[in-house]
């Protein structure tokens, strides 16, 4: 079970959700306990903060590269979770507070 179930199920119904993270990979973009309202989007940047299952864990991280349909996830402190498709992205991070 992941701490984002609930808004995964709403991003999966095509409905906004929001999240409240914890932890400090990503300080200086999301800190820990930010409100953060995730929507579902059908196009995906590089720089864009997401919502998405790497190697079966939950992240709230930032694209880092896109190549061939595939984006490299990783955090705000250099570090690389890996490589994603499309359908492993739950969402797109559209307000951060």
């Amino acid at each position: 079970m992941s701490w984002a179930d609930s808004a995964i199920k709403k991003l999966q119904r095509g409905e906004a959700a929001i999240i409240k993270p914890k932890g400090n990979s990503m300080r200086g973009k999301v800190d820990s306990g930010a409100t953060v309202t995730i929507e579902p989007s059908k196009e995906y940047s590089k720089g864009d903060i997401v919502l998405v299952k790497v190697k079966g864990r939950v992240y709230l991280h930032l694209i880092k590269a896109v190549k061939d349909g595939r984006y490299q996830i990783g955090n705000n402190r250099g570090g690389i979770n890996g490589w994603v498709g499309k359908s492993a992205i739950y969402g797109l991070a559209t307000k951060i507070d």
